[in-house]
């Protein structure tokens, strides 16, 4: 599982002209499912992205965690992710999970946050051509994988 964490002092997703989802500030999470994740890639990320010390405390320092901070969270699904261009130009996704085990594993991954976050969590729509927007606090960006954890 592998997640593109921007910290944003607001973020939406909208599909067909309508938000499906939008945040004041916290993490706008692109999230995509590879073909062997299972519930242990969920623990890991929702457990990592909680932990991430990355909005800054009084002094201006990043010391505080998106629950410290009273953050939100939006997740926008993105097999795009697993994309790769190893042989040419037009990119592969045969990493990328299939959309029903996707689905299933994006659904369970933003019910275990926003338990974590003990709030709602929105989202984009999965599978649908989605626009998204953001402004971007810092930037902070950071990419996660639990497969590749020390990454």
């Amino acid at each position: 599982m592998r997640a593109v964490l921007q910290r944003v002092k607001n973020a939406s997703v909208s599909a067909n002209e309508a938000i499906s989802g939008s945040i004041g500030r916290g993490f706008l999470v692109l999230l995509g499912v590879e073909t062997d994740d299972s519930a242990s890639d969920i623990a890991w990320l929702v457990d990592k992205i909680m932990k991430l010390r990355v909005f800054d405390d009084a002094d201006g320092r990043m010391n505080l965690s998106i629950a410290e901070m009273g953050g939100e969270v939006l997740v926008v699904s993105q097999f795009t992710l697993f994309g790769t261009t190893k042989k040419g130009a037009r990119p592969s996704f045969h990493r990328a999970a299939p959309p029903a085990v996707a689905e299933a594993l994006y659904r369970q991954f933003t019910g275990t946050l926003a338990a974590a976050l003990a709030r709602p969590v929105p989202t984009g729509i999965f599978g649908a051509m989605m626009a998204v927007e953001l402004v971007n606090d810092g930037p902070v960006t950071l990419v996660l994988d639990s497969r590749r954890r020390d990454f």
